[in-house]
C-alpha cells in the first residue's frame, strides 16, 4: 500500500485493480488513493460503471460524447467503481474500449469489483472485445484482492448481537 500511496504507479501510467466481497473497503481504498493523487497534483475522475454508460448514452444524443471521451483521456487517474454489476451491451463494450484505448500507456485507470479478474472475460461478454479491453487494463495493473466480511455489518449498531 505504501508504494501505491507514493503515486509512482500513476506517474508511470500503470493501472490498479481492487477486488473483493461487498463491504471490504474497495471504494474506501480507491477514494483514499484518489485523494492522495489529487494532493500530488494529478487530475482524478471517479465514476461508478453503471452510471458511465448511462451518461455516455445521453452524451451521444446531445453532442457531448466526443468531449467526454477527450476529458476521460486527459484525466491522469480514472476510477471505475463497481465493475461487473450489470451485463454489458455491445454499445457499452465499444465505449469502454474507446476510453481505455485513449488512455493506454498514457494515464492510469483504477477499477473496483466484487468479481475476481479471472471472471471478467465472461462479464464483458463478447470474446474479441473482452480480449481487447482486458489487454489494455489488466496487463499493466497492480492487483489487490481483499478478503473478509462486510465492514458495514461490523460497524452497524443494528447488526451487533446482544442489543
Amino acid at each position: 500500500m505504501a508504494k501505491l500511496f507514493s503515486c509512482d504507479w500513476i506517474k508511470d501510467a500503470n493501472n490498479l485493480i481492487i477486488t473483493g466481497p461487498t463491504g471490504t473497503g474497495k471504494t474506501y481504498i480507491a477514494c483514499a488513493l484518489a485523494q492522495k493523487a489529487c494532493r500530488e497534483g494529478y487530475s482524478v475522475h471517479y465514476i461508478r460503471i453503471p452510471r458511465i454508460f448511462h451518461d455516455l448514452n445521453i452524451a451521444k444524443g446531445d453532442g457531448r460524447y466526443g468531449k467526454i471521451l477527450k476529458d476521460y483521456a486527459k484525466t491522469k487517474l480514472l476510477i471505475f467503481d463497481d465493475w461487473g454489476l450489470f451485463k454489458m451491451t455491445d454499445e457499452s463494450r465499444h465505449d469502454l474500449l474507446e476510453i481505455l484505448e485513449d488512455r493506454n500507456s498514457l494515464s492510469s485507470t483504477m477499477v473496483t469489483s466484487q468479481f475476481p479478474v479471472d471472471t471478467w472475460h465472461d462479464l464483458i461478454g463478447d470474446p474479441t472485445l473482452a480480449d481487447a479491453i482486458l489487454d489494455r487494463l489488466v496487463h499493466s495493473a497492480y492487483k489487490i484482492e481483499l478478503k473478509g466480511k462486510s465492514m458495514r455489518k461490523n460497524s452497524s449498531p443494528l447488526t451487533k448481537s446482544g442489543d
